[in-house]
């Protein structure tokens, strides 16, 4: 049996598709990793903006009363 020129067709669109899609994601890569900027030591924190931890607050003790069955 002969194939038909749609599977012809087909074949070389996929193949097309594949090869751009691999042909555009390197340049994005290497942009992405020439733009992406040092990591820097953090400021330390005030006494003030230290969290505790977690804290139940009005907000959070409406959200569980909200989320009863």
């Amino acid at each position: 049996m002969d194939k038909s020129p749609m599977d012809n067709t087909k074949r070389s669109r996929r193949n097309f598709l594949v090869a751009v899609g691999a042909g555009s994601a390197a340049p994005v890569a290497a942009v992405a990793a020439k733009t992406v900027a040092p990591v820097t030591a953090a400021a330390p924190k005030t006494a003030a903006a230290q969290s505790n931890g977690y804290k139940v607050t009005e907000h959070i003790r409406n959200y569980y009363r909200t989320t009863l069955v």
